[in-house]
């Protein structure tokens, strides 16, 4: 317990560390761009929020492992996430690192994680198909792209205040509750560890915004939940892998649609950002900021927009901690969950929003 309120404690200071001292690094850090596809912003903001969830991590695992309590896995797993918040990091610095490169760290990092964890995609529980995934080099391969385009997709969903990382912790704490579930020590430190570390960093960044989480920020909760995610099925065979999947729904969910929107549909490249997310849908098409007439309206609009998307992330995440053993439960959740997601999107890019989304 010590070491969670550490972590909490650490980023919530060193968060205000960052905010109070803007003048000094401003622009370097200061997110400058108002007019990018996915800018919902009016002033300069630093976007360097991840330091402190960083640093906060750092500090709670070290001293949790000072105390003799700690596991060499824990720092396995910090060791392992370096590469992708350190790249996050350096774009969020110097806004040139490429989406490439950063895809690249990241599987370098989710390499590592293999290597030192021992972590791997087995199965799918899949007739046929996981007579393949068996193979070692297909399970590898599988595990870095798994990791890897989580880690990016938080980084696509972090749109608005509170979104990525919200949807992060509830991720987290849907790991750490089947870590209480079959008492594993580590899962519930690593969960709570990271989801003290977000909070602490939450309560500056939702509702307004006066720090951003950023690409370094975005990477870390990714990859780490991600990591988790492929853990807790190694750790535990009795949970289906459809687990790890569906706590994952919506961010893996918005990547894949994004994806297939911008190479099939507009004919762009997956890494070309556009303004047409679930997220900016909803900011545009039920906030309606085009009526917006001053900053505090804006604002709120701004705040407005995240907890849509909450919501949305715990229709996926709840049966999968109710029915976390039963491939068959989750898979039609997971079915329900993305005829859900594209008939709201469907509606909503149409102009036929739902009436209730607007209440």
């Amino acid at each position: 317990m010590f070491s969670l309120l550490t972590a909490f404690f650490t980023s919530f200071f060193a968060t205000i560390l960052i905010i109070r001292t803007q003048k000094l690094h401003g622009r370097f850090s200061g997110d400058l761009d108002f007019d990018g596809p996915q800018k919902f912003h009016t002033t300069v903001v630093s976007r360097i929020g991840g330091l402190a969830i960083g640093f906060a991590v750092f500090i709670s695992i070290a001293l949790h492992y000072k105390d003799e309590v700690g596991n060499i896995e824990e720092l396995f797993l910090l060791t392992s996430s370096l590469p992708a918040f350190g790249i996050g990091i350096i774009e969020d610095i110097t806004k040139k690192v490429s989406v490439r490169t950063r895809l690249a760290f990241t599987a370098i990092g989710a390499s590592i994680a293999i290597f030192l964890l021992g972590l791997q995609i087995n199965y799918l529980d899949i007739p046929y198909i996981d007579a393949l995934v068996a193979i070692p080099a297909i399970s590898i391969a599988l595990t870095i792209f798994a990791i890897t385009g989580l880690a990016n997709a938080y980084n696509i969903i972090d749109g608005f205040n509170g979104l990525s990382s919200m949807v992060g912790m509830i991720a987290l704490l849907a790991i750490g509750y089947m870590g209480i579930q079959f008492n594993d020590s580590l899962l519930i430190f690593l969960s709570f560890a990271m989801v003290a570390a977000i909070l602490g960093f939450f309560i500056w960044n939702y509702p307004r915004g006066l720090i951003f989480l950023g690409d370094g920020g975005a990477y870390l909760i990714g990859f780490w939940v991600a990591t988790l995610s492929i853990l807790v099925v190694n750790r535990h065979s009795e949970i289906s892998p459809w687990f790890a999947i569906l706590v994952n729904a919506y961010p893996i969910m918005e990547t894949l649609f994004t994806i297939y929107r911008r190479k099939f549909h507009q004919g762009k490249s997956p890494g070309h950002p556009d303004g047409i997310h679930f997220h900016s849908l909803i900011f545009r098409r039920i906030l309606n900021p085009s009526h917006i007439h001053n900053e505090l309206e804006w604002f709120n609009a701004n705040a407005k927009t995240s907890p849509y998307l909450w919501v949305l992330s715990s229709l996926a995440i709840i049966p999968a901690i109710l029915f976390w053993s039963s491939t068959p439960f989750l898979v039609a959740s997971l079915l329900l969950f993305v005829i859900t997601y594209v008939w709201i999107y469907k509606r909503m890019v149409t102009f036929k929003t739902p009436k209730w989304m607007h209440l």
